[in-house]
């Protein structure tokens, strides 16, 4: 068990050297110099709502005929933790029966600077915003986000402390105004009571922070004061009072959607006898609804529901991998409260619901349970296979239910049950994790979890998997150790899973030196570290990645890093090889972001060394070659309204024997938005896709696609919108869809359009 005891202490020894080599701002890093009693507000009942008109010439006088509570003094968190906000900020609050009203009064010495574009919702976070966040149970735990930049572009979303930061999945009704001026801009928000949850206490008491941000000088400022210092943003957020005899009422929501479509694809369920398959115009319809259950549980149906709106995935290399590659859920149903079904493992990734007709999902609090639950029917499993198959048209069911309890502050501890039934097999995991924050800067977690699995073909395999993790967040100084067992029969269908019969032991350790002066903001070092090995006690990989890191002023950084790696390869693996193998690799590599210009923003990445060739020529071992990888992001504001996001992908790998090319990847996206106002938008993406494959070398083929995607969109709010859109897929395939021993076969330049989709979809939002 050498590995438990050297990994941890190698960390250990790294964080010991930096404490002494700069020993007084490293002890004062975890101390609570932040107040131990937040400040709070209380608002007061308002007998008419005030209008955004009041706010707009930022005058005392005028404001203070609406009798709103002010607030003021907001504090930095970054760059200077604990500093006043180098911009005056105050916010203005009250509520009515149906409301709670917010202004921003966010004075700036440089109007001019502000930042503002018109953009789609929920995509302006490169621009100044503020953002409220509501802790409406007042455990700690969730919360809810509203963000407005000075234009007024929405974006709302849940906060879980158990989670990074906020998901913006989220989508609620609630209205903003917004306007730069000369002494910077006003922002108004009204948020109905409708779109929260909260208890049926006759008198309210929610947590509440206020947060302003100036991207041009890297500044995050809090009312009340939210320290880098101390882990979490919930448990250091205020106290709002004051709020009586207010409810969400009869909170009905349904949502009708109808659809119009007609496509054109390539259907290869069966393999001999591919066929372009045309689907004539088309009419269909479907709901949403949303029924809220003693104001804290809400259940959200979904009949025959439609994604088309929904973005593509955004780009990544998926040739030459080992295990799959993991693509985000975006489909709305499935976002909206995810975060009640995450826990250390990941038991539900919905995307493994590829064709739903039917879903159901449950979530909320009762006192200090939370309670989520999810049933989902999935047609894909029956549409993958030829009709004469007996499994056609046979779908399956995926039930999920989680429960926790809130312990102590910011604790808890929870079970979860994930079930997919198919015809006569099944998956069935069941087990229980928990979360505890220990002081100030400390988290630990755990789960453990057992399967069942029943084949189609009758048999049976079960196993049982374990995680736990302890983590250290400050200012300056972060550590995270992690330790993962699956078992050989382990297995989740309903979850995102890689691999069984590992045993795994991650480390991060992190340290931020903080100048904080005009230019360079922080740097330090950064260190992951791997070593993964079977229940037989095989080293499967072992990895240490140093890493510089530099912060500067206006968004900019940078980082270098060293990746040594070995992977051990198994004859299991590779039925060529005949005994295990290791591949020692070394990668070197550079990151650079910056939004140092207002209209540009850019990241990238450049990486070289070696990787391993997963997909050799046929009849030969996997192989070590030489690598180079790169990618590039380049965001363009020419005008106000519009934003391109562009992407280059390269990959290439290369023979180190003779230096030939084996292949090049290259992947080329480039998304237009263009905002015409805040409802109305036109999207565009461009994609191309090309692997170049030399077949002397490896088994892959030279495949090259070309998909654009359009998209007219008019989003009145949340749930009441038009869209209209156009997809069109080109291949490099044969036209006759002749195929051989690698698949359909491929053309040298001509293309076949082998998917092309036109859609119109309305649906309007009822909230009775």
């Amino acid at each position: 068990m050498s590995w438990f005891v050297k990994f941890p202490r190698r960390a250990g020894l790294l964080v010991l050297l930096i404490i002494c080599l700069n020993p007084g701002s490293a002890f004062a890093d975890g101390q609570a110099s932040v107040p131990a009693t937040p400040n709070a507000v209380t608002i007061p009942h308002l007998s008419s709502a005030p209008k955004f008109a009041q706010f707009v010439g930022m005058n005392d006088d005028q404001i203070a005929t609406t009798g709103m509570a002010k607030v003021e003094g907001f504090v930095q968190e970054r760059p200077k933790d604990g500093e006043p906000a180098s911009q005056k900020t105050e916010a203005f609050l009250g509520y009515d029966d149906k409301n709670l009203y917010i202004a921003f009064l966010c004075f700036d010495s440089e109007p001019d600077k502000v930042r503002a574009r018109m953009t789609r919702r929920e995509t302006a976070f490169s621009d100044d915003f503020v953002e409220v966040t509501l802790d409406t149970f007042h455990d700690q735990q969730r919360g809810y986000v509203f963000a407005s930049n000075p234009v007024g572009v929405q974006a709302d979303g849940l906060w879980n402390e158990a989670g990074n930061g906020p998901d913006f999945s989220f989508d609620t009704v609630w209205d903003s105004q917004a306007q730069v001026t000369d002494k910077g801009y006003v922002v108004w928000m009204a948020i109905p009571f409708k779109s929260l949850r909260f208890s049926a206490a006759e008198l309210q008491t929610w947590g509440i922070t206020l947060l302003r941000v100036i991207p041009r000088a890297n500044e995050w400022s809090y009312w009340p004061r939210v320290s880098s210092r101390i882990q979490g943003r919930l448990n250091q957020a205020g106290t709002l009072t004051g709020m009586e005899k207010i409810s969400p009422g009869r909170n009905i929501q349904l949502n009708p959607y109808g659809f119009f479509t007609s496509s054109r694809a390539l259907d290869t369920v069966d393999a001999n006898a591919p066929r372009l398959v045309t689907k004539p115009a088309a009419f269909d319809a479907g709901l949403d609804a949303k029924f809220v259950v003693k104001d804290s549980l809400v259940l959200d149906i979904a009949i025959n529901p439609d994604f088309s709106q929904v973005e593509s995935d955004e780009p990544q290399p998926t040739i030459n991998q080992r295990f799959e590659v993991f693509f985000p859920e975006k489909r709305p149903f499935f976002l909206e409260n995810a975060s009640y079904f995450q826990t250390p493992i990941n038991l539900l990734f919905t995307r493994r619901i590829a064709d739903p007709q039917f879903g159901a999902r449950l979530t909320g609090k009762l006192g200090k349970y939370n309670i989520g639950a999810l049933v989902a029917d999935d047609e894909a499993p029956g549409k993958r296979v030829a009709a004469h198959d007996p499994l056609a048209g046979k779908g399956a069911l995926f039930t999920v239910a989680r429960i926790s309890r809130d312990l102590f502050k910011q604790s808890s501890l929870g079970v979860m049950f994930t079930d997919r039934e198919y015809q006569n097999s099944y998956n069935r995991v069941g087990g229980i994790d928990g979360r505890f924050k220990i002081g100030q800067n400390w988290t630990t977690a755990f789960q453990a979890v057992s399967s069942e699995t029943r084949f189609l073909d009758g048999t049976k395999q079960g196993g049982a998997a374990y995680t736990a993790s302890l983590d250290y967040t400050a200012r300056k100084l972060g550590y995270t150790l992690q330790y993962t067992d699956y078992a050989k029969g382990f297995n989740t269908q309903a979850g995102f899973f890689v691999r069984p019969d590992v045993r795994a032991v991650d480390s991060f350790f992190r340290y931020d030196f903080r100048p904080e002066g005009k230019h360079l903001i922080s740097w330090g070092p950064r260190l992951i570290m791997n070593q993964t090995w079977d229940h037989d006690g095989t080293k499967l990989n072992e990895t240490y990645v140093p890493i510089l890191q530099f912060d500067l002023a206006r968004q900019t950084g940078f980082s270098f890093y060293y990746a040594p790696e070995s992977e051990y390869l198994r004859p299991s693996d590779f039925d060529l090889l005949k005994a295990t193998r290791e591949y020692h690799r070394q990668n070197k590599g550079i990151n650079i972001r910056s939004s140092y210009f207002a209209k540009v923003n850019v990241r990238g990445e450049y990486r070289w060394g070696q990787r391993i060739n997963f997909v050799p020529a046929p009849n030969q071992p996997p192989s070590l070659e030489d690598r180079v990888t790169a990618n590039l992001t380049v965001t363009l504001r020419p005008i106000t309204p519009l934003v391109i996001d562009n992407v280059y992908l390269l990959e290439k790998l290369r023979s180190r024997a003779t230096g030939a090319n084996i292949y090049n990847n290259h992947i080329i996206r480039s998304k237009w938005n263009l905002q015409f106002n805040r409802e109305f938008s036109f999207r565009m993406i461009l994609q191309y896709d090309a692997v170049l494959a030399n077949q002397e070398y490896t088994s892959l083929q030279t495949t090259k696609h070309i998909n654009a995607d359009f998209l007219l969109t008019y989003l009145v709010h949340p749930g009441t919108a038009f869209y209209a859109g156009y997809n069109s897929n080109h291949q490099n395939l044969d036209s006759q869809l002749r195929h051989n021993e690698f698949g359909l076969v491929r053309t040298r330049g001509s293309f076949l359009n082998d998917g092309r989709q036109f859609f119109v979809k309305v649906s309007y939002l009822f909230r009775l």
